[in-house]
């Protein structure tokens, strides 16, 4: 069904997207680490309550995409259309919800995540979440919005959208912190504002004609539960899936933050660092998404079972690029940081760590599970992930931290035991192709 061109054509945007994001994430930090490490303290911190809350919204976008790209590939278009429009119905009531909860609530949810922080730690965390928490309506129906192109195999134009609302969110941040000498104010408003953009232009550029999916009115869209219930389906167990990887970093976090401010800014940039060698790898999982859900659409399991397998080996030779070119950027970007001697040190540890036992269990952790999710194999992945995030990586960094002393390093050498584990449990699954028997638009009715 896809020519080595088609996928090309899908995943190097994908790509690009998924790096240019990682750099100005980097970016961002490293123009608010010059306000102080209070800042970026607190910056690092109520990212953690953030990237959990996104990736709820990337998971209820990719049930959606995964959804219409099974429609697509069997195809019926109207029901693709119709999955579309109940996606972004569905993420734009939950997100308003999570946005009045993280608002109203944004006090007593600080302290109960990360406990006795500084005071100016924890005054810059309150500005940082009210001002972004006002950008999850925004970024939510732009994942949805970005998950229904990649659907249907156009990823260049999402790229593009992100491009372009990058470059605000960075000239924003250099004329408030820079120019206006703000705070954390000058790196959350331009985020509220870039995210705005982005929701805008993929709303209208929806509705345009000659689409394989169109939502010319977003006025008469009305829920239609079997098809919302398809999509949550798929999209609540990758939530979950999701959410217990950021409640467990949150709850490593808590760790982390009784360490000092060395080690939280130390292990801030080394988050943002494996984030970034991450990217390529993720990206061409999410254009694995889009072929093999049509694979399966289409009824052609054993052609998606050599998709995931091709694109898995992709992702291991960009995976081995990326954390090579990462180490070598750790002591530059350490001076750029204008990091402390004691926490370049540790950042230095833990990126020669990382880079080194990265590439070897992270694409069968990962990559495979990127095409059997596709296929609606959602809640092993769910079940497999959420245990061994708590009972691997959760469990061993406590232990180091506050049994045996150790540093931040600790929460990579847990994170690589879930590595490795995953790994396991995702290639048996694999091999078995019970990933493969799995039916998801079959379940919503009138199909």
């Amino acid at each position: 069904m896809f020519s080595n061109k088609d996928i090309f054509k899908l995943i190097i945007p994908l790509i690009i997207e998924q790096i240019l994001n990682s750099v100005m994430g980097m970016m961002d930090s490293l123009m608010v680490s010059t306000v102080g490490p209070t800042a970026i303290s607190a910056v690092s911190l109520v990212d953690s309550i953030n990237t959990l809350i996104i990736q709820v919204f990337s998971a209820l976008a990719t049930g959606g995409a995964i959804v219409c790209s099974q429609y697509i590939g069997s195809r019926n278009h109207k029901k693709a259309n119709e999955s579309g429009q109940q996606l972004l119905l569905s993420v734009f009531a939950i997100s308003l919800i999570i946005t009045a909860f993280a608002v109203i609530l944004r006090r007593p949810l600080l302290s109960l995540i990360f406990g006795s922080v500084e005071p100016a730690i924890m005054n810059n965390a309150l500005t940082y979440l009210v001002i972004t928490a006002f950008s999850y309506p925004f970024i939510a129906l732009y994942n949805a919005g970005a998950a229904l192109y990649r659907a249907c195999g156009n990823s260049k134009y999402p790229m593009t959208i992100s491009m372009v609302a990058n470059v605000v969110n960075v000239a924003g941040n250099a004329i408030l912190i820079f120019g206006l000498h703000c705070g954390v104010e000058g790196v959350a408003i331009p985020t509220l504002v870039s995210r705005a953009f982005c929701a805008v232009v993929v709303l209208y550029s929806l509705r345009k004609p000659k689409q394989e999916i169109v939502i010319s009115n977003y006025s008469s869209v009305r829920p239609q539960w079997a098809l919302i219930g398809t999509i949550l389906s798929v999209g609540i167990p990758t939530g979950i899936e999701n959410g217990m990887f950021q409640f467990g970093k949150l709850a490593i976090q808590s760790t982390v933050s009784t360490l000092g401010t060395d080690a939280i800014a130390a292990n801030a940039m080394q988050t943002i660092l494996e984030s970034f060698n991450s990217m390529a790898a993720i990206g061409i999982g999410l254009g694995t998404i889009t072929i093999v859900g049509q694979c399966m659409g289409a009824g052609r399991p054993d052609e998606a079972k050599r998709y995931i397998i091709k694109l898995a080996k992709y992702a291991e030779v960009a995976l081995i690029i990326s954390c090579a070119l990462t180490y070598f950027a750790t002591r530059p970007l350490a001076v750029l940081g204008n990091m402390t001697p004691e926490s370049t040190r540790m950042f230095i540890e833990m990126s020669t760590f990382v880079s080194i036992i990265k590439p070897i269990p992270w694409i069968f952790s990962f990559s495979l599970a990127y095409g059997m999710r596709a296929a609606g194999d959602v809640k092993f992945s769910m079940i497999v992930s959420s245990i061994t995030m708590w009972t691997c990586r959760v469990l061993i960094v406590t232990i180091l931290c506050r049994v045996f002393g150790f540093g931040p390093i600790a929460v990579w050498i847990g994170m690589a035991c879930d590595w490795f584990v995953r790994g396991i449990c995702f290639t048996t699954r694999f091999i078995s192709g019970r990933w493969s028997q799995i039916k998801v638009i079959d379940k919503a009715a009138g199909n």
